[in-house]
Order: structure tokens, then C-alpha cells, then sequence
């Protein structure tokens, strides 16, 4: 018998780093489907980037990801750095998980193991951006920085709490950002104190897109802007939309599009799938439809009942 060879890069200090006592668990389960399993425990940040970039063609039927969103960012990134075409799996292991939550990926580790076995293989799109990638979002302004400052110690115990109590820290010192968009088919400027450039059910727990809005590989992003308001007394509407999934009020833009340039952004901090990178004057996110091949769960009665399945095209 011939075995498959799968690549599973593990991020030992993601979440609770309770993949230190479930690895072994997940390792029996994928050897069961007659894979050969190779186990790389990433060392230092973009260790998972320059393995995954490095491989040979072919070298891996299967590469599974064990860790959060940014260890899957980096994974993402090596393979569309070394054009690596294989599949991929991922076993949810850190705090917040946002992509994951979108696409019924259970947070139970061996029940993900699973899924990966028994699932479904779904081509997704990738944000590009500048010469970086992402997988979820890429945002700018208020509250993003807390995604990649919270302390990994206050990440492990208070889980999602403590993107909010350390984007507290921040609503004192938030600036409005003069900016300059255009995208397919129409230009914006404007003072905005919050930009997101998404393909994802939800940003940060706290921003939920209805569900007609998103499909996630349509070749499009959604793109939510929040223009800064010149009266104290227009943050109560805009903060009411978007609880109430209403992201088409007074001082808001929310719109699709497969390609975003912004102009003078040179100061602002975004994050890529939680962690932090740096804006440049002038930036191109462009969105790679159908970059990546993903396992996911097949649909089954109980979750449809629980949730209602990710928007994905078939």
C-alpha cells in the first residue's frame, strides 16, 4: 500500500497550547486515513511561511495547520510564495479562530482531525496584499490594534476578552485617516476611523455580515469603511447598524469588489488575520479567486440545524 504523505505543521504556543497534549491524538487520527504524517512544530514567527515556501513540488499530498489564525496566515503565505499546489486542513488551536468560525471548522481538536479526513475539498479566495497575503481580513483603525498587542499570556486565559480589554486601551487615541480608495467601479475619499477589507463571515466577534452578503469564493471582497463623524452624537447609529447587521447607514460604505487601491496610508497600522503589518502611501489588495484548496466538513443535519453553513460555491 502506498501512503499519502501529509505535512502537519503544529504551533506549540497558540491558544492554551493544548496542542502539547493533544498531538498525539491528532496524529493517530490522520494515520488512520493511510496517511504518512510528518510533524514540523514551528520555532519562531514566519518559520511556518519559509517551511511550507520551501517544499518541493508534489513533496506533500496534505498539509494540516494546527494553530490560530496567524499561523494559518503563515502557511497560506508559503504556499502562494513557493506556488505550491496542495491541499489543506486546519485544526483550530488558537484563541480567537475567526476564519474558522465562518466555515463550521469545529473547535474540538479531534473532532476537526476528523472532519479533515471525512470532509469536503473547497477552492477559497486569498487577499493580496502588497506582496503579502491573507486569508480573512485586512483591516485598518479602531480596535485592530488590539489583535496583534494583547499579550499571548492574556490571550491563553481570557481567550476572546482580551482583544477587548486591550482595544480599550486604544479609543482614547484614535485618529481619523484621510484616505483616498478606488476600486472597480467607484472612488472614495474621506476622513475614516475603521477599514476592513474582508472574506469572512465576521470581523474580530464583534462585526457580523449577513449571511446574503458574503460568499467566500466569489472572487470578491466585502469592503466596510467607517467615516469619521463630525458630530458626537452620529457614533450611537453607527454603532446600532452595526450590531444590527445594517452596514448601509449615514456614514458608512459597504460595498464588493475584487480589487481595492488606497492612497496616503502610509501611517496606518494594519492587521492581516490578527497580525500586524505596516501601511505604505499607496496600496493594492487584490483578491485571488479560488487561490486555495480547503477540506472542510461536509454539511450534516445537527449543524445545519445549529448554524447555518458558510456561504460556498460548489
Amino acid at each position: 500500500m502506498n501512503e499519502k504523505k501529509l505535512l502537519l505543521i503544529v504551533n506549540p504556543c497558540s491558544g492554551k497550547a493544548k496542542m502539547r497534549t493533544e498531538l498525539l491524538k491528532v496524529v493517530t487520527i490522520l494515520s488512520s486515513a493511510d496517511y504518512a504524517v510528518t510533524v514540523y512544530p514551528t520555532k519562531a514567527k514566519g518559520d511556518a511561511t519559509e517551511k511550507v515556501a520551501s517544499l518541493a513540488e508534489n513533496e506533500f499530498d496534505l498539509i494540516v495547520v494546527c494553530g490560530g489564525d496567524g499561523t494559518l496566515n503563515e502557511v497560506i503565505t508559503g504556499l502562494m510564495h513557493g506556488n505550491i499546489k496542495c491541499d489543506l486542513g486546519y485544526i483550530p488551536s488558537g484563541t480567537l479562530n475567526e476564519w474558522s468560525s465562518g466555515l463550521n471548522i469545529s473547535r474540538i481538536i479531534g473532532n476537526a482531525a476528523k472532519d479533515i479526513i471525512d470532509g469536503r475539498r473547497v477552492s477559497l479566495d486569498i487577499g493580496k496584499f502588497g506582496d503579502k497575503y491573507f486569508s480573512y481580513t485586512a483591516s485598518f483603525g479602531a480596535f485592530t490594534g488590539a489583535s496583534y498587542s494583547a499579550p499571548q499570556a492574556a490571550k491563553n486565559v481570557l481567550g476572546q476578552a482580551a482583544y477587548f480589554f486591550e482595544g480599550i486601551k486604544y479609543l482614547g487615541s484614535i485618529k481619523p485617516l484621510h484616505l483616498k480608495i478606488t476600486c472597480d467601479d467607484r472612488e472614495i475619499e474621506g476622513d475614516f476611523l475603521f477599514g476592513a477589507i474582508s472574506n469572512s463571515m465576521s470581523l474580530g466577534g464583534v462585526v457580523k455580515f449577513d449571511e446574503a452578503e458574503v460568499k467566500l469564493n466569489d472572487g470578491l471582497f466585502e469592503v466596510l469603511l467607517i467615516r469619521n463623524p463630525d458630530n458626537i452624537l452620529k457614533y450611537q447609529p453607527l454603532i446600532d447598524g452595526i450590531i444590527k447587521k445594517d452596514l448601509h447607514r449615514e456614514g458608512m460604505e459597504f460595498f464588493h469588489t475584487s480589487k481595492i487601491t488606497i492612497v496616503g496610508g502610509e501611517d496606518i497600522s494594519w492587521t492581516l488575520d490578527g497580525e500586524y503589518t505596516a501601511g505604505t502611501q499607496t496600496l493594492e489588495i487584490q483578491n485571488i479567486h479560488n487561490a486555495i484548496n480547503l477540506i472542510l466538513p461536509k454539511p450534516d443535519l445537527k449543524r445545519l440545524e445549529q448554524k447555518e453553513p458558510p456561504a460556498i460555491e460548489e
